[in-house]
């Protein structure tokens, strides 16, 4: 069993609910700046929850992290209750790793931009025209020419989000895969997307790339006039998140699998 987190930093979305949250249990316990921290408190939605762990990686210092919802969705978040039982919460807790997506974008000038996902990397096109694309993994050209929208690699913990509404497959945490799916296909009809396992290397190609641009997205960083983009999974910088029991994100995605 987990040593308990003791020193924990609190950090908030600035929207009024989460601020009011943060006064209110800032007054219940104890805290410590980030530096000085065992684990992370972490109060908003999944997109502030991204931003949290993007600054994680940036820093190269990783935390336990327990979100609370008060946000939209809250997927990867736990539901917001007393301040009181807080620490008994975080305590108790299950402790769940994911690893988040490496990738190396190069643009039609030369300039590449390395950076990490934790949901997906989306390349998508910019303008009115279909994008065309060369997909390529472990060094082998598997579809030479893919007409569409885009495509997105993502990982099991981001394959419940853009990757469902695209039509992707839900992938167990656990599963050592990542879905590669395309956005609105329409050359070749038939192609669906693949599961590959995540030590694959995907290198997608923009054809035409000045004609036809495209952008990519890593969560919420964006590169545009987009030449190239490698992506691989980063299990060198586990992240750590914590959630209450029979709430763990793992029985979400499970679940996700039934909803009808």
């Amino acid at each position: 069993m987990s040593e308990p987190l003791t020193r924990l930093a609190l950090v908030a979305s600035p929207t009024d609910r989460a601020q009011e949250a943060a006064a209110d249990l800032r007054a219940s316990r104890e805290w410590v700046d980030y530096d000085q921290a065992e684990g992370v408190v972490a109060l908003g939605g999944d997109g502030f929850m991204l931003q949290t762990l993007h600054h994680m990686l940036d820093s190269d210092r990783i935390l336990p992290i327990y979100g609370i919802n008060l946000g939209t969705v809250g997927f990867l978040m736990n539901r917001h209750k007393s301040s009181r039982t807080l620490d008994e919460r975080i305590a108790r807790a299950r402790r769940i790793a994911v690893s988040p997506l490496w990738m190396e974008a190069t643009t039609n000038a030369g300039d590449v931009m390395t950076t990490w996902a934790i949901n997906e990397v989306s390349l998508l096109r910019e303008t009115r025209q279909t994008a065309k694309l060369e997909v390529s993994v472990n060094g082998k050209v598997r579809i030479p020419e893919l007409s569409c929208d885009g495509v997105l690699v993502a990982t099991p913990a981001g394959s419940t989000a853009y990757n469902l509404s695209a039509n992707g497959p839900i992938l167990p945490l656990g599963s050592n895969m990542l879905a590669l799916t395309p956005i609105s296909p329409f050359r070749p009809r038939r192609w669906r997307g693949a599961i590959l396992p995540d030590n694959a290397e995907i290198v997608i190609r923009a054809r035409e790339s000045v004609k036809r641009p495209v952008l990519v997205v890593a969560d919420q960083k964006e590169v545009r006039d987009i030449s190239e983009v490698r992506v691989r999974a980063w299990p060198e910088h586990q992240l750590t998140l914590l959630f209450d029991k029979g709430k763990s994100l793992d029985e979400r995605i499970f679940a996700e699998q039934f909803m009808v």
